[in-house]
């Protein structure tokens, strides 16, 4: 990379929620922090349907 590209480089604060509290990951013990690390996020690909809520589904549509 030459000078003229060379970019300044800040520190990033992550956030992340716990028991309803967002706080600084680095404010967190050592612990917790690899447990965050760890982390493997996913994207749920289908909706789980309850069943109450299939029903009110059918009875909009005329259904049941």
């Amino acid at each position: 990379m030459t000078d003229s590209q060379t970019k300044k480089k800040i520190p990033c604060e992550v956030y992340s929620r716990i028991v309803g509290y967002l706080r600084p990951v680095h404010n967190w013990n050592k612990g917790k922090q690899q447990e965050f690390a760890d982390r493997r996020p996913y994207a749920v690909r289908h909706v789980v349907q309850t069943e109450s809520e299939s029903e009110g589904a059918n009875a909009d549509q005329g259904v049941g």
